[in-house]
């Protein structure tokens, strides 16, 4: 087997599995369930407007590519948490592995705390005694969880292929317990299996590399009576340095500036596309910032990176800054990693 063989099979593979976002589903604006799993975790791939399918490696790459868990070090850990829109906070964790030639192993947690809602119902629209306006409030508050629990396998097939595949666990409860309606009691809650997979190229040329994976992929989701299809996506990258020590435009041992550039198509959206850039000097601080092409509100990103040593672990904490439009509040996430090389 040649050495481009495996990338025709695993491209083969990804591509026949992209098939359901079609131009028919992504018609649907918005008619997809969870939507938090569009709430990507890490930093460092945020400030780059989210071009990071090509990039992606370690305990990162679990919720980006599930391909670049093959890149992980003897134990690689990542930690993010972002204050998101209305109160509502996302937090993940990362762990990845290398197992030697067997490949390697990760495993994921997302959650999401969207605190305490206040209960309204129809029936209590109307005047209090007081003369004051009750606009549905029964007194009660009620929580609604979210959370995604996932193990990924990935393994480099040749020294400039890799590809991985994830099987994860999704629930999500709208409400505390089930609803009952005229006789009928509904379940608000929903629970499902879905899967990622993606693969990794080397070109040999410098430093460019191809990147590509399907996120998401399952059966439809049920709440109550009505189902909804996951947040299906499909992803196709390219990224390369273009000055560092592999640089496609200049060379430098100390200087480095990576441009990478993503193609999405969602199943509730038109395609998107993601541009971003970082400049790291001597692999310790990096400067980031990327363009979300074909978003309601976002656009512009912005972020920033330490890596330090401390022997035999690599640290690194990375923040990111991305717009929401005229009307809501930025998005800031912060990640922390390590790695034990």
């Amino acid at each position: 087997m040649s050495m481009h063989s495996p990338f025709r099979l695993g491209a083969a593979l990804v591509l026949a599995a992209v098939l359901a976002t079609s131009p028919v589903q992504a018609q649907k604006v918005g008619t997809t369930s969870f939507q938090f799993l569009k709430v990507m975790p890490t930093a460092r791939a945020t400030g780059m407007g989210d071009a990071y399918v090509t990039l992606a490696e370690g305990a990162e790459a679990l919720f980006w590519n599930p391909a670049g868990v093959a890149a992980a070090g003897t134990h690689d850990l990542s930690a993010t948490h972002i204050p998101y829109l209305l109160d509502t906070r996302v937090s993940s964790i990362g762990y990845a592995t290398s197992l030697g030639g067997l490949g390697s192993v990760g495993v994921q947690i997302q959650a999401v705390d969207y605190g305490e809602i206040a209960e309204t119902r129809t029936e209590n629209l109307g005047f209090n005694p007081d003369g004051t306006y009750n606009p549905g409030l029964t007194g009660s508050t009620f929580g609604p969880t979210a959370f995604a629990v996932g193990v990924s396998y990935a393994r480099r097939l040749t020294d400039r292929f890799s590809t991985g595949i994830t099987g994860k666990y999704i629930y999500e409860s709208l409400y505390t317990g089930s609803v009952t309606r005229n006789g009928e009691t509904y379940d608000t809650s929903a629970g499902v299996a879905l899967f990622d997979i993606g693969i990794q190229y080397e070109t040999g040329f410098r430093s460019l590399a191809l990147g590509m994976s399907v996120q998401n992929f399952g059966p439809e989701v049920a709440y109550a009576e009505e189902g909804f299809s996951a947040p299906l996506s499909f992803r196709l990258g390219i990224a390369g340095d273009l000055v560092g020590p592999a640089g496609i435009v200049s060379q430098s041992s100390q200087n480095r500036i990576t441009a990478a550039y993503d193609l999405s198509q969602p199943n509730d959206y038109d395609q998107q596309m993601q541009f971003g850039l970082e400049y790291a000097f001597a692999e310790t601080l990096s400067l980031r910032t990327g363009y979300k092409l074909n978003y309601d509100v976002e656009a512009f990103t912005f972020g920033a990176g330490v890596k330090t040593d401390l022997d035999p672990v690599r640290l690194n904490v990375d923040y990111s800054y991305g717009g929401m439009g005229e009307y809501l509040d930025g998005i800031h996430r912060i990640t922390i990693g390590a790695r034990l090389r």
